[in-house]
């Protein structure tokens, strides 16, 4: 499965030394997400129930996606031994349902169900590159390492399957780039806020609003404008742009600016 398994990682190299405590909870909470990743898979085979290819793509996707939740619930319970992954992913299912039994997209259609896919690899991928850079404890950099480059091998199955389903659907450019903003939208929804709730707040009522800033406040802060730029060449691309020239590097700009002004905002409002 993929191209690296847990004994891969180099456990022994592990630093208490360099762990950084607020890092420790974004882990947390993108353990849970990502071990949750079956469920997406399933999903994704209801809604391509006919193709036969592209559903064993998805299980390969799904366990992979499991990996990455197994790998960092391993490393954060090295770095907080009290972390009790299996309650707190039982506090996350318990708390965040979604359909997954749904035999169709909430996207409109598998073009847009694609989409929405590439987004989410391109957040991944831009998110576990900037946890890798900012990471100054070793084995948490190896795996944020590995995952980055799987997610970026997720971005191209979806987009891949994303062409195909465009030949057989009439998905115009707008309607592409409403489903893309939308998913983009979403990365401030209940799924990451709960996550975070769920990993670190055992006790503590869920308030959405403050999780959400809790969670953003500490992701916003790790990036930097490659990561940016990359993620926007990415999503370029889904919609049907050139990912290169003047209106990408334009779009960068604006999207880093965003960030450092949403990041400053979330300082200031959870200090």
């Amino acid at each position: 499965m993929g191209h690296w398994a847990l004994d891969d990682i180099p456990w022994d190299r592990f630093d208490r030394g360099k762990v950084d405590p607020e890092i420790v909870r974004i882990v947390k909470a993108a353990s849970l997400v990502e071990f949750n990743g079956g469920a997406y898979a399933h999903h994704l085979c209801r809604i391509f129930h006919d193709d036969p290819n592209f559903q064993q793509d998805a299980r390969r996707w799904g366990g992979e996606e499991i990996q990455h939740g197994k790998a960092l619930a391993r490393w954060a319970a090295m770095a907080d031994p009290e972390f009790d992954f299996e309650a707190a992913f039982a506090r996350f299912q318990a708390g965040y349902r979604v359909d997954f039994d749904l035999d169709v997209s909430r996207r409109g259609s598998r073009s847009g169900e694609m989409i929405a896919r590439c987004m989410v690899e391109v957040g991944t991928s831009s998110f576990y590159s900037a946890l890798r850079d900012a990471a100054q404890e070793p084995v948490l950099k190896e795996i944020c390492g590995n995952i980055a480059a799987d997610e970026i091998r997720h971005y191209k199955l979806f987009y891949k399957n994303l062409m195909g389903s465009l030949e057989r659907e009439q998905i115009g450019f707008w309607q592409r780039l409403r489903v893309a903003a939308g998913r983009i939208a979403e990365s401030e929804d209940d799924e990451l806020a709960y996550a975070y709730y769920a990993a670190n707040e055992a006790i503590r009522s869920y308030e959405r609003r403050g999780y959400s800033r809790a969670y953003a406040a500490r992701a916003y802060a790790l990036c930097r404008d490659e990561h940016v730029a990359r993620g926007v060449m990415l999503v370029f691309k889904a919609v049907g742009l050139s990912p290169h020239g003047l209106l990408a590097r334009t779009a960068s700009r604006v999207a880093w600016w965003f960030i450092r002004y949403r990041a400053a905002k979330l300082a200031r409002l959870t200090a």
